[in-house]
């Protein structure tokens, strides 16, 4: 199995898997193999395009907006390579589910854990799916209640008569006990409080995974000469409905049908997780915390005053490591729970990258705490994807071309 694996990644092309998509840009590419010394053994560095935005067009059901989170390439390549139908894919930290929402699209078991509460919100609902209609007939009936008033100043960001029918949501969701309908209505509106478009329930901001201060978003509006107009919160909510499952397949509807009633999502530290059975876990794929780079509390906090999450409980809870010596010892811990709930065969694929402008490598950092636990390194994969990335925010414009890289440790048990 390891040599077949190694085989497979040493020869892959990408292009056999692109038929029909002409791009010139792309060209065949061998895998690079390099080298990294450890405890007097050579680790390999798989070095290839392995995925691409433009190898599948990632499912609809994935356009759910959230910081930090890997492209849905990027789990679909190991989850195809490294388990089977009905296998056991787990994510334990979740983010915004992308890792169990395509391992659901391709009939795996899911598990997802974050210590997030919003991570369960936003992902849960697109493993159970629903039917259209039903989120139709479900917003007629929820109640609007123009008298209410919010208990937060949200003036700069919605019109008066927005805001009252998001007060008004968020108290007939927080005061009822929720079915699968409820659920989705409840991601989708998590999902639109806040934007850079009119499809969001607020005046322009900044893109939904980059939340801002109402301090900040006044400085905004005045830099922008603009004021909330009005947004109807249930038109919004079934738009986004309807394009979340516009390219589904009746085969992958199927297999989410499959799975859902075996999927588990717990919000625990990723530490203890007894809910997870010893020996049970086929593949785990991940991209955990990286040294206090992202502030989910400050970016999530009006997501957590929608849904009535203590915002300061939440953030005392995640792991923030400001430097590496901490980050290594809560991996190390979340390692050796990760090789208790692992099957023998199994694998973890652990996604890491470059922070602090490369000065850190934490894929170094994170194989000998890998093999510590007792898993065998198998190797590290480095996608590297030529890109062109252009910025126009605020009037600034930076055109340039660079290299879109993952890198991901690669173990089995």
């Amino acid at each position: 199995m390891i040599e077949k694996i190694d085989n497979y990644i040493r020869g892959f092309n990408l292009l056999p898997k692109m038929q029909g998509i002409l791009d010139f840009s792309l060209e065949k590419k061998n895998t690079t193999i390099e080298y990294l010394e450890f405890s007097g053994r050579n680790i390999p560095k798989y070095i290839n395009e392995f995925w691409t935005a433009k190898q599948k067009q990632a499912s609809s059901l994935q356009e759910v907006a959230y910081r930090a989170c890997f492209k849905p390439q990027l789990p679909r390549f190991f989850i195809e390579l490294l388990t089977s139908e009905g296998d056991v894919v787990y994510d334990p930290f979740l983010g915004r589910g992308t890792t169990v929402i395509e391992a659901g699209l391709l009939a795996r078991n899911v598990i997802g854990n974050d210590i997030n509460p919003l991570s369960k919100i936003l992902s849960k609902p697109r493993i159970s799916l629903v039917n259209v209609k039903d989120i139709e007939e479900r917003l007629k009936k929820i109640p609007i209640n123009y008298n209410l008033k919010s208990d937060l100043d949200l003036s700069m960001f919605y019109h008066p008569k927005t805001e009252k029918e998001i007060v008004s949501l968020k108290e007939y969701l927080l005061n009822k006990n929720l079915d699968s309908v409820d659920e989705w209505i409840q991601m989708i509106a998590t999902n639109r409080l806040t934007g850079h478009s009119k499809g969001f329930f607020s005046v322009y901001t900044l893109p939904p995974n980059q939340a801002v201060s109402a301090k900040r978003q006044i400085i905004i509006n005045k830099k922008m000469n603009q004021v909330p107009e009005y947004r109807n919160i249930k038109e919004l909510i079934f738009k986004k409905t309807q394009n979340l499952l516009k390219n589904i397949t009746e085969k992958e509807k199927n297999n989410l049908k499959k799975i859902n009633g075996n999927s588990i999502f717990i919000n625990k530290d990723a530490r203890e997780t007894k809910e997870i059975n010893s020996s049970s876990v086929d593949l785990t794929i991940t991209s955990p915390p990286f040294l206090d780079v992202v502030q989910y509390s400050q970016d999530n906090w009006l997501r957590c005053w929608f849904n009535g999450i203590d915002t300061d409980l939440i953030s005392k809870k995640i792991t923030m490591s400001k430097n590496i010596e901490d980050w290594v010892a809560v991996m190390s811990e979340v390692f050796k729970e990760l090789y208790r709930i692992t099957k023998k065969n199994g694998w973890v694929a652990f996604e890491v990258g470059e922070v602090r402008g490369g000065k850190i490598r934490l894929d170094e950092h994170v194989i000998p705490i890998g093999i510590e636990a007792g898993f065998n390194c198998f190797g590290i994969v480095i996608n590297k994807q030529n890109f062109t990335k252009t910025s126009n925010i605020w009037g600034i414009k930076n055109n340039n071309f660079g290299t879109n890289t993952n890198r991901i440790v690669l173990f089995y048990k």
